[in-house]
C-alpha cells in the first residue's frame, strides 16, 4: 500500500474536526516482515537524504511531535530516525518550564533550540504545550508572571496562535522548514497502553499517576488540539494528524512524511571549483609517493 502524505495533512483554510479523523487505518503492510522491510527502506532513504541535507547546508528541518501520553512519540522518533547521523540531528524534550524560562516569553526556551542549517531538529513536545496543556489548565497561565491584561482567556489563545504562526513564517523565510505531527491516539488505546505499562515490569518506569490525572481531561485536550490545529496548520508549516493506534503504521506514515519534506528541499552536494580540483590533485600526488 502506497503512503500518500497528503491524506494526513491538515488543510489550511478548511475546518478541522478531530472526530472526522481516524485514530487507526488499514495496515500498510500485511506482515511484520513486510513492515520491517519497508521501515528499513525508509530509514536508508532518510540516511542518504540527511547526508545530502548536511552537505548542502542551505536549509534546516524542524520536526515537532505533539500527542497525548502513550501515543508513541518516543518510539516514532527512535525508529524513524535510527539511521540518521547524530552529528546532523538534535532531539529536545520539553517538560514544565523552569523558573529561568518563565522569566521570558513562551517561545524563548524553544527558540534557543532551533536547528542549525544542514541539521534536523526534533522537538518532543514544544511551544505548542503553551496552547494545549496550559489551555486545559489555565491556572498554569496565572502562574507564569504575565501582567493581568495579557492573560485574558478570551484573547490569549488567539494571540498565542498568532505569535506561533508569525514565528513559523519567519523561520520559513529564513530557510527553516517546520513539519508538525499530531499522533492521533484513541482514548481506549491509551487505556490499553497504560495497562501494559503497569503489567509489564520493564515498562513500569513509563507510568506515572499524573498520566491518569490528565486522562480525566481527555475531552478538554481534544478540544484544545482541534482549535490549535485549525489555527496553526499553514502551507509553510503544516500539521499532519497521524493515526496512532497502530504504532507500526504510524512510524511508516511519519517516515514517509519526513522523506517527502526532504525531497521537497532544493539540495545538492557542493560543487568543486577548478582551483579546488587542482589542489586535490596536488594532494593526491603527494599521497601517492
Amino acid at each position: 500500500m502506497k503512503i500518500d502524505s497528503s491524506d494526513f495533512r491538515v488543510r489550511p483554510g478548511k475546518t478541522f474536526r478531530l472526530s472526522d479523523w481516524p485514530t487507526i487505518v488499514k495496515p500498510i503492510c500485511k506482515s511484520k516482515e513486510a513492515y520491517q522491510k519497508l521501515l528499513e527502506e525508509h530509514v536508508a532513504q532518510l540516511s542518504s537524504l540527511q547526508r545530502l541535507h548536511y552537505a548542502s547546508n542551505r536549509y534546516a528541518l524542524l520536526l515537532i511531535f505533539q500527542a497525548m501520553d502513550a501515543a508513541g512519540k518516543d518510539g516514532a522518533i527512535r525508529h524513524v530516525m535510527s539511521g540518521v547521523n547524530p552529528q546532523g540531528c538534535q532531539v529536545f524534550s520539553f517538560k514544565q518550564p523552569s523558573a529561568d524560562e518563565l522569566e521570558h516569553d513562551f517561545l524563548w526556551r524553544t527558540t534557543c533550540r532551533l536547528p542549525d542549517r544542514g541539521h534536523i531538529g526534533i522537538f518532543n513536545r514544544s511551544y505548542y504545550e503553551e496552547v494545549l496543556v496550559v489551555r486545559v489548565h489555565p491556572e498554569i497561565l496565572r502562574g507564569q508572571g504575565l501582567p493581568e491584561e495579557l492573560r485574558d482567556e478570551k484573547t490569549v489563545w488567539d494571540e498565542r496562535y498568532r505569535s506561533i504562526v508569525d514565528l513559523e513564517k519567519h523561520l520559513y523565510r529564513n530557510g527553516t522548514h517546520v513539519i508538525k505531527f499530531f499522533l492521533n491516539l484513541s482514548e481506549n488505546e491509551q487505556r490499553k497502553r497504560f495497562l501494559d505499562r503497569i503489567d509489564e515490569p520493564d515498562k513500569n518506569w513509563k507510568f506515572s499517576l499524573a498520566d491518569i490525572h490528565e486522562r480525566k481531561y481527555w475531552a478538554h485536550y481534544m478540544k484544545a488540539y482541534e482549535a490549535c490545529l485549525n489555527a496553526t496548520s499553514t502551507h509553510h508549516a503544516p500539521w499532519y494528524a497521524v493515526p496512532a493506534d497502530d504504532k507500526e503504521n504510524a512510524r511508516l506514515i511519519v517516515s514517509q512524511i519526513v522523506l517527502d519534506a526532504l525531497h521537497g528541499l532544493k539540495m545538492a552536494y557542493p560543487k568543486t571549483t577548478a582551483k579546488r580540483r587542482q589542489e586535490l590533485k596536488s594532494i593526491r600526488h603527494l599521497l601517492a609517493k
